[in-house]
């Protein structure tokens, strides 16, 4: 296993972390230690990718498991959030449909032999709910008005983006769908 799949695996591994941290409220400075794991383990996403297209480490392994690692942070933010009433759950139930929309878009391309990668609105997709998560994590931290207003604009525009991304990849890979 390559150090970008490493570096994939590494992530997966954190959300569990991340979880126990925001989620036990007996735990001193848990929120405080939960933000810095998940952004941690968001810096690995940008890590991995540039060392897989670097050093040529560009792997099926890594093309499906790198996705799949996002996902499983992402939506474990995301529902802790929207526990903890940060999110509004019907933007959580928007993101989290299109991740299983596209999840069954690329196994159906993978029965067929054809490995989906990450497309550039993907890759935009995740970097804003990435940072809409972590603005909603340092307002818990922080509790500003102003901080607060801008998560909420991130978080909308998460929503909005994670449709056309959505949108896009079906767009692109209706061949897969249409195919027999």
């Amino acid at each position: 296993m390559n150090l970008a799949n490493k570096l994939t695996v590494l992530r997966i591994i954190m959300v569990p972390i991340f979880l126990v941290f925001i989620s036990i409220e007996t735990i001193p400075y848990g929120v405080e230690i939960a933000t810095g794991i998940f952004i941690l383990a968001a810096l690995t996403d940008k890590l991995d990718g540039y060392i897989a297209r670097s050093r040529n480490m560009i792997t099926d392994f890594g093309k499906f498991m790198d996705p799949l690692a996002d996902k499983l942070l992402v939506t474990a933010a995301l529902v802790a959030l929207t526990y903890m009433r940060i999110i509004p759950a019907w933007i959580v139930v928007v993101i989290i449909s299109r991740e299983f929309a596209v999840s069954g878009l690329r196994t159906l391309a993978a029965n067929k032999g054809v490995v989906i990668a990450a497309s550039w609105w993907g890759k935009i997709k995740t970097v804003i709910q990435f940072c809409a998560i972590i603005l909603a994590l340092i307002n818990i931290v922080m509790e500003s008005t102003v901080l607060a207003s801008i998560t909420s604009v991130a978080i909308y525009a998460a929503a909005i983006i994670t449709l056309i991304s959505g949108w896009d990849y079906f767009a692109k890979n209706s061949e897969v769908i249409a195919s027999k």
